[in-house]
């Protein structure tokens, strides 16, 4: 089993498959109690339906991408095949013994871009007033960190390599910007003349281009001499790494008319993502990335929660109110679940959760309490694991699960408990009057930046930015390279670098 021990939610396991390209959905399927999934507006992206071909007596070789691709180096892990360990610049291997995805684990574990999301907003900030005391929120990278944990255990228990669901799981939020999500937005704002901004598809190119680890050596095919090949991990790595495999102009294809979509990839990042996706089915992530992106959801909505709890912002008690809990669904409908959505599976959702033992009835930051809340995160995540594993292995049987051979399967049950842990959050936390007030000081600050940096460079970027700004052919490119730079700042870092190309200290 992976996580830690707890009951699952339990429901019939009629699997289906509904990620589209402008919404901020999960890329895993879902097995539904009595109701069909949401509809939501937008482009359908073409996907294969899981059926008969995708037995258990498959899954393990169905998943090799097809095509040819250099040679990646170090053992190949089983179930897996040359195909899934190329790399995108061929290189020999330093130390035999090691498998390709150890290497992969390993370069992103030692990148400076995972080390810099210890400086970047999670969901509470550090030190916001009204604390009531130290609540040592966590970073992205204390949330990569636990949702490797998470990832790399639910991987294995279904026969992924651990490694590879680790090193995805560990470098799927390092695009992300100074700020959280609050920054994304102003930096897509920014971008909107170079291809927009996107923490995604941020990431595909930190991995691929801006992490200054590997470049390409002379006669490296299409990849220029001397171009940087970021961290150069294996095709299966990136592709796990990659949740919304699509272009913008493909998320906005359905969507509508001035909503912020969801993607994967800048159109001048296209070559990679192409051989990254080749012979994978449009529009579809593959078996780890489903594995990262359930990780992701559960550690975050357990984890913010928890946080949140523990800051003194949410009230246990009040969770009982029907009042704020009318507003816990609506905040639920509008960005967790979609409009779609019964309130009454909501409200059956959360009487699950509370009426467990465990469940945290009240905190008083006492030692004891804090205790208990651990025990209580620790509960959610073994629960919210063992649903998806028990369902995913009732629909594929017991054999290795990997690439395109399977879909990861979540109780419709399990999800709706993980959407209202989000919703209490998001509904006490996120949007708590003194952090909206944080937020629009954080989002002056960066647009602000971004604007100085832009009309003074390529002065005050960095050598490595400076230098892409100086070699971009057109201005959409040189503005993409500032918006490299201002990325990759912590959130201390944007205030300093604002503070001194602005003059306002």
């Amino acid at each position: 089993m992976a996580g830690t021990s707890g009951p699952s939610p339990s429901g019939p396991s009629s699997a289906w498959s509904a990620p589209t390209p402008h919404q901020e959905s999960t890329s895993y399927q879902e097995s539904t109690s009595h109701q069909e999934p949401v509809s939501h507006q937008g482009p359908s992206v073409p996907t294969e339906t899981a059926g008969p071909a995708e037995t258990a007596e498959t899954a393990g070789t169905a998943g090799t991408s097809a095509g040819p691709g250099p040679a990646g180096g170090g053992d190949v892990p089983g179930h897996y095949g040359p195909d899934d360990t190329a790399r995108w610049v061929a290189e020999p291997d330093k130390r035999p013994g090691r498998t390709s995805f150890q290497r992969d684990r390993a370069r992103v574990l030692h990148s400076s871009a995972l080390r810099r999301l210890a400086g970047k907003t999670q969901v509470v900030t550090p030190g916001a007033p009204g604390e009531e005391w130290d609540a040592s929120p966590r970073t992205r990278l204390t949330h990569s960190l636990e949702c490797a944990q998470v990832g790399r255990e639910l991987g294995a228990a279904l026969g992924c390599d651990p490694d590879l669901v680790e090193a995805a799981c560990l470098s799927h939020d390092m695009g992300h910007p100074p700020f959280g999500h609050n920054g994304e937005r102003v930096l897509d704002e920014f971008a909107e003349d170079c291809g927009g901004f996107e923490g995604n598809a941020q990431s595909l190119r930190l991995l691929t281009r801006i992490e200054p680890k590997r470049f390409a050596p002379p006669g490296a095919g299409t990849v220029p001499e001397g171009a940087g090949v970021g961290l150069n991990l294996t095709r299966a790595a990136l592709d796990a790494a990659t949740k919304y495999p699509w272009t913008r102009a493909t998320a906005e294809a359905g969507a509508a008319p001035g909503s912020r979509v969801k993607f994967g990839v800048y159109e001048d990042d296209l070559p990679v993502f192409a051989w990254v996706r080749e012979g994978a089915p449009a529009g579809r992530t593959c078996f780890e990335a489903q594995v990262m992106d359930w990780s992701d959801d559960v550690a975050y909505s357990v984890h913010d929660f928890e946080d949140g709890l523990h800051a003194g912002y949410i009230d246990p008690a009040a969770l009982a109110s029907p009042a704020e809990r009318e507003e816990i669904w609506a905040v639920a409908l509008d960005r967790h679940t979609g409009p779609g959505t019964d309130p009454a599976e909501l409200a059956a959702a959360l009487d699950r959760l509370t009426a467990e033992e465990w469940w945290p009835h009240a905190h008083d930051g006492s030692a004891v309490a804090q205790g208990r809340l651990k025990d209580a995160a620790s509960e959610l995540i073994g629960r919210f694991c063992l649903a998806a594993e028990t369902a995913t292995r009732a629909a594929y049987g017991p054999g290795p699960l990997t690439r395109y051979g399977a879909r990861l399967v979540v109780p419709r049950p399990a999800r709706l408990e993980c959407a209202v842990l989000k919703a209490v959050a998001d509904r006490y936390v996120i949007q708590r009057a003194e952090q909206e007030a944080i937020r629009a000081g954080q989002r002056v600050v960066l647009a602000e930046l971004a604007e100085a940096l832009l009309d003074r460079a390529p002065f005050g970027l960095n050598p490595q930015f400076r230098a892409l700004f100086e070699a971009a052919p057109d201005d959409a490119a040189r503005k993409r390279a500032v918006v490299d730079q201002v990325a990759s700042l912590t959130d201390a870092a944007a205030r300093a670098l604002h503070a001194r190309v602005t003059g306002q200290h």
